[in-house]
């Protein structure tokens, strides 16, 4: 129906050759030396820059190279990182942070309170859940070499969770001259605070990225536990490399050419269950992903908002998990709740616009609209399996709801660059995002940037005092009201919406040992078993 099964039959057949034959088809052609470990990533790292871009790649990046204030354990806590200790007053308005002692940058400078300062300054105009802490601040100063002091002009409930978000935008600590450069300009001198040290020397565009043990980093004392503790680095190089292909990545995992996939093809899942060699990992909770599109409300058909609301009518979450290949327990059958389903926010507030999807319905509502067989331009990224297979499956929908649909095929850096257009020349685009970043208002790229210059461009005037009111409370149980009326006005003005949620398993070698299994792939722990 969506070429997808076709695609599925070449990419089993291309993957099964090389491991057709006897058990010694499962030894590995070729192993990796014990002091390297080599990646396949979802993409290219394009945009390097931590507080620049909120796409997953950059992210993935900026943990390599740099590290945090604070940062999320497993269980969803957050725990100091590079902060040794901090103190609050009794009213919560006054924050002191002390760093650890030893902190250097990857130039051997130490990292102090000044660099703290200004990177927090840079960062947090640009983040969602980092410009409400801003606006709540006062003042954000240095006290000595290693203390800083933040106080509140306002009670704000997020101040550790700001500061140890886990997902995009990293609140990476970078030198203070390095975060004085304005978000506008991309920093390309890339000196970090974390565990590897980028090599741009032995790194080539489009290919790989080559990462080096950044000997001089101090790790805490405590295990390493997701983004938290002692990250301990194992290992003196690693290699993430780009193949585009699903069929060649898999086979490079299987004959050991490469140690690690983060997003392998669903297609490929029970064909690299059967290796020996190969652990694959679903992923649960926050780690899950919801796939959306987002739609462009500033420009072309769907600047009208009634035609915005014939998407909820139309697309139908049980179809985009199924022809991505997550069945099972791989995916949810419907959420929808734009706070994630089995989130602490989760409800189905104002959604039963879109809780029955029916093409005969949306068809009749679309008749009553404006739209008059405009193109609907759907950027699609072939180089991700969901937002490439999530586009197909709108795309089908909609044009038996009757839009003229335009299906345009790219990579997603290109996506990424063409969406910064305000103009008709894109309608939507296909993205999944994890639930890190979905599971809050404030940190949901498609809803907490309202009224901002982020691309899509939605804006309502309701929502602002919501979300300031949603950094302001004090209870879980004030912020779970406060969100459900954020989603009723979502609904009403549809900035995306959502084709599925699911998890996105990760596949790497048996060989490996440590592997945190996480959404957001970190290279620390990890060590090559002995063979």
């Amino acid at each position: 129906m969506f070429g997808h099964w076709t695609r599925r039959a070449a990419l089993a057949a291309a993957i099964a050759a090389p491991m057709a034959g006897s058990a010694l088809a499962q030894v590995p052609a070729g192993q990796q030396p014990a002091s390297q470990i080599t990646a396949v990533m979802q993409a290219d790292v394009r945009i390097m820059d931590p507080h620049v871009s909120t796409v997953y790649i950059t992210r993935n990046f900026a943990y390599m190279l740099w590290d945090t204030l604070f940062a999320m354990d497993s269980q969803g806590n957050i725990r100091p990182q590079m902060v040794e200790s901090h103190t609050v007053s009794d009213d919560r308005m006054t924050w002191t942070f002390t760093l650890r002692e030893g902190l250097k940058f990857h130039d051997g400078q130490p990292v102090t309170s000044a660099d703290v300062v200004a990177s927090l300054r840079r960062w947090g105009p640009g983040d969602g859940l980092g410009r409400h802490l801003m606006a709540a601040t006062a003042s954000l100063d240095v006290v000595d070499a290693r203390t800083f002091r933040l106080v509140l002009n306002r009670p704000f409930g997020l101040v550790l969770d700001a500061l140890g978000k886990p997902s995009s935008l990293v609140p990476a600590i970078m030198p203070e001259r390095l975060a004085q450069r304005p978000r506008t300009e991309q920093n390309s001198e890339l000196i970090g605070s974390g565990p590897f040290v980028f090599r741009r020397d032995l790194s080539v565009s489009g290919a790989t990225q080559v990462f080096d043990r950044f000997r001089d980093y101090r790790p805490r004392e405590e295990p390493a536990d997701f983004l938290a503790g002692g990250k301990r680095v194992h290992v003196d190089r690693v290699t993430w490399r780009v193949i585009p292909d699903a069929a060649t990545a898999a086979n490079a995992l299987t004959t050991g050419e490469v140690d690690f996939i983060e997003m392998p093809a669903f297609d490929l899942l029970p064909l690299l269950r059967r290796n020996r060699g190969v652990r694959v990992v679903p992923l649960a909770g926050p780690n899950m992903w919801q796939g959306f599109v987002r739609v462009n409300s500033a420009a072309g058909p769907f600047a009208d908002p009634a035609v915005r609301r014939v998407l909820m009518m139309a697309v139908d979450q049980s179809q985009g998990p199924q022809a991505l290949g997550a069945t099972g327990d791989l995916a949810l059958a419907q959420c929808l709740s734009f706070w994630m389903c089995g989130g602490a926010l989760e409800t189905t507030a104002g959604s039963e616009i879109a809780a029955r999807p029916d093409v005969a319905r949306a068809r009749e509502a679309l008749r009553q609209t404006g739209y008059r067989g405009e193109p609907v331009v759907i950027m699609q990224a072939t180089d991700i399996d969901a937002p490439r297979v999530g586009s197909e499956v709108v795309a089908a929908r909609l044009r038996e709801v009757g839009f003229n649909v335009e299906l345009q095929a790219m990579d997603w850096g290109t996506v990424v660059a063409r969406r910064a257009r305000r103009d008709a020349s894109w309608s939507l685009f296909g993205v999944h995002a994890q639930g890190f970043d979905l599971s809050s208002p404030l940190t949901h790229f498609y809803i907490g940037t309202n009224c901002q210059d982020f691309p899509g461009w939605h804006c309502d005037e309701r929502l602002n005092p919501l979300l300031e009111r949603f950094a302001q409370a004090a209870t879980l149980e004030e912020r779970r009201a406060i969100a459900a009326d954020i989603q009723r006005i979502t609904y009403e003005i549809v900035p995306a919406v959502v084709w599925g949620q699911f998890t996105q398993p990760i596949a790497y070698r048996t060989s490996l040992e440590g592997v945190i299994p996480s959404g957001i792939p970190v290279f620390w722990n990890i060590r090559r078993a002995a063979r």
